[in-house]
Formats: structure tokens, C-alpha cells, sequence
């Protein structure tokens, strides 16, 4: 992919969740909202995350409002093994759902950072954690494949069906290496190809912002976490996600192209 469609699939996709926040301030369900991954009406958010992405009720209920907009395809805190004193950093985080649910596993001497590449998503994120006082999560702008993060400061990464909207996967591995520590571990829901798409599937903008088009093959994965550095590596498909997969792009037939899976590391 050239330089100059890869600058054009972010802005795409940044436009396309820009939107997502703008509706989810004043009602989801817009043409724009739902053309990306896993958004949900206002209704359908709470029976979408506690029974088809692994979120339990408590889940829904722990975190401030606004934060659960229905975006995502799994849980990556139920693989992460989260443990106190740990700074954990989400790739993508929205309005902050899953750095919230992080914030108590990780304790007062832990710490949550959630990067964003969409100032509309930060602000609700910011606006979010400033109304239920979360003193130890912070939310920068920032692209993930460009980390505004140090060297080896992180023990954890999690990521919610963000890093399949990368235009360059291999950089955000490099990138997410760079800033782990030593042990540190990688704990990512996202969705993966299982049958190579077709063109006009992986041309299609819509399909891309809605996390469909521009997923990568699991060897592929593998090879890209391989050559970043990364060991113990296990991409876990998910069948039963073939069912809310086809409701994101209802007669395209995508459900048999990706599923959502785990994909775990380690430094």
C-alpha cells in the first residue's frame, strides 16, 4: 500500500469515529455511526456487550456512562491477567471502556494509559475519566503506530478491534515492542481474515472503517509479531463471533471471511 493510500485510510477511519462520537453524544444508530466495527444502538449496547463480546453485566454497569458506545469484538481485559501496580496501555481507546475496567484490576499504584488517534474520542474519554475520578488514567492523542509513549514502560498492551484499522500493521507490532517492558505481554481482541477477501471487499471504505476490510491473515499476524520480536505467540479464533460479525455488514457475507479472535504475546 502506497504512503498516500495509507494516508488516506486514516483519515477515513478518523473521520469515521469522529462521527461515532459525535452520534454517541446524541443518540448512536447514524448511517456514519454504524459503518464502524461493532457499533450498536444506545438499546443494544448493554445486551451487545454482557452476552455476544464477553462482557459480563458488572462490566457494563462499572464504568462511567458514555464510555460503552458498543464498539469493539471481544474483551481483551479477559486475557490480559491484569494484576496491581501494572501500567497497561490500550491501543485505540475510545471513550475509554476498556481502560476503565482496567483501572481497578491495576490498582492506585497501577497505572492506565489509552492512546487515541481521534481528538473527538479523547475529549469523551477525557470528560469521562474528569466525571468518575479516575486519577490513574490518562488519555493521549496519538497514532498507534507512533506510540507517544517511552521506551519499556509498559507491562501490559490491550487493544479492542483497533489494530486491524492500521494501513501498517508490521509498524504498530514494532511499536508495541518498543514500549514494553521485558516479560511485558500483549492481550489483544481484534479480528483476523480466515479466507483470503475479495478485492472489491478490501476496497471498500466501509467495510475498512468497520474493521472488516482491513484484516490480515493469521499467518500473516504471526510472521508480523515474529519479526518485531515477540514470542509465545496465540491468535484464538472465535467462531461464535460469526454471528455478530454478519450483523456489522448485514448481506455482504463477510462471516465467512474474518472472525474475531484473542491474540496474545510476549516480550
Amino acid at each position: 500500500m502506497s504512503e498516500t493510500k495509507k494516508d488516506n485510510v486514516r483519515v477515513h477511519v478518523r473521520q469515521s469515529y469522529a462521527n461515532v462520537a459525535k452520534a454517541s453524544n446524541s443518540g448512536c444508530g447514524t448511517s456514519d455511526a454504524d459503518s464502524c466495527c461493532g457499533v450498536a444502538s444506545q438499546d443494544d449496547i448493554e445486551q451487545l456487550f454482557s452476552t455476544r463480546l464477553g462482557y459480563s453485566q458488572e462490566d457494563v454497569e462499572a464504568v462511567p456512562e458514555g464510555a460503552d458506545m458498543g464498539l469493539g469484538c471481544g474483551n481483551p481485559k479477559a486475557i490480559a491477567s491484569l494484576k496491581c501496580g501494572e501500567t497497561v496501555l490500550d491501543l485505540g481507546s475510545g471513550g475509554g471502556f476498556d481502560c476503565f475496567l482496567a483501572a481497578p484490576e491495576v490498582g492506585s499504584t497501577g497505572r492506565v494509559i489509552g492512546i487515541d488517534m481521534t481528538p473527538e474520542m479523547l475529549s469523551k474519554a477525557r470528560n469521562n475519566a474528569e466525571k468518575s475520578q479516575f486519577k490513574h488514567v490518562e488519555f493521549r492523542l496519538g497514532e498507534i503506530e507512533y506510540l507517544p509513549v517511552a521506551d519499556q514502560s509498559i507491562d501490559v498492551i490491550i487493544s479492542n478491534c483497533v489494530v486491524n484499522l492500521s494501513p501498517n500493521k508490521q509498524q504498530v507490532f514494532h511499536e508495541a515492542f518498543r514500549v514494553l517492558k521485558q516479560g511485558g505481554r500483549l492481550a489483544i481482541s481484534d479480528v483476523v481474515a480466515t479466507a483470503e477477501m475479495p478485492e472489491e471487499m478490501k476496497n471498500d471504505p466501509k467495510l475498512y472503517a468497520g474493521c472488516m476490510a482491513g484484516a490480515s491473515m493469521i499467518d500473516d499476524l504471526e510472521s508480523m509479531m515474529q519479526k518485531a520480536g515477540f514470542s509465545q505467540i496465540k491468535i484464538t479464533p472465535k467462531d461464535e463471533s460469526r454471528e455478530f460479525i454478519r450483523d456489522w455488514a448485514p448481506g455482504r457475507g463477510v462471516e465467512d471471511y474474518v472472525l474475531s479472535a484473542h491474540i496474545e504475546a510476549v516480550k
